[in-house]
């Protein structure tokens, strides 16, 4: 059995729960982008200060495990968990900025069904964050984040069957498709921050 020097400093901790935290900020602002009437240039300005603030938090994640001797655990799972939340971060930026400059007018209603999945994800990730530091109840964070993602691979499916039935100009058919990749990718991206939580309480049981 290996021994563990567990730093008390929640520095590592407390950036975790910061960058999840900016997650429920983007996915609240991209559920208002989907909104109708929206103020759609004044929604991505605030995105992009949302993802500006999240690459902060992440930067500092970095300097942190570069700056310390003794980290809560391995480097390369701090590395993985950072930009793993970070991606998720651009992925729903890129989401926002590409409805404003595609000028997308018309968008499938199964896209909000996608947008709730990523809401609960968020939240459930937020929650999940504090929980590194004893390692305790994460197993449920994980399994249900599972089950989101397979829920929105059901949707995926879904929407791309509208946007190819011929409902959809051509040109529209791209640009919706582009939005709805990006959207898959962000939900997937949930489920490796999940599957890399799963590998971190794992190597310290």
């Amino acid at each position: 059995m290996r021994l563990r020097i567990r730093p008390v400093d929640t520095t590592f901790y407390d950036l975790f729960t910061e960058s999840a935290d900016h997650l429920v900020t983007g996915v609240g602002l991209l559920a208002e982008m989907l909104a109708d009437g929206n103020d759609a240039e004044g929604i991505a300005r605030r995105m992009r200060e949302a993802e500006h603030q999240a690459d902060e938090t992440t930067h500092a994640i970095v300097r942190r495990v570069n700056s310390v001797f003794v980290t809560p655990f391995d480097r390369e799972d701090i590395y993985s968990l950072g930009s793993g939340l970070d991606d998720i971060m651009d992925l729903m930026d890129e989401v926002v900025d590409m409805i404003l400059v595609y000028e997308v007018k018309v968008l499938p209603e199964a896209l909000s069904d996608q947008v709730r999945v990523l809401q609960r994800c968020a939240e459930l990730t937020a929650a999940a964050m504090p929980n590194l530091q004893s390692m305790k109840s994460l197993q449920e964070y994980w399994i249900e984040i599972n089950r989101l993602e397979n829920e929105g691979d059901r949707n995926h499916r879904r929407i791309l069957a509208t946007i190819f039935s011929g409902e959809f100009k051509a040109v529209e058919v791209l640009k919706l498709k582009d939005i709805v990749e990006a959207l898959e990718g962000a939900i997937d991206g949930f489920e490796r921050v999940a599957n890399t939580i799963e590998q971190i309480a794992l190597k310290e049981s």
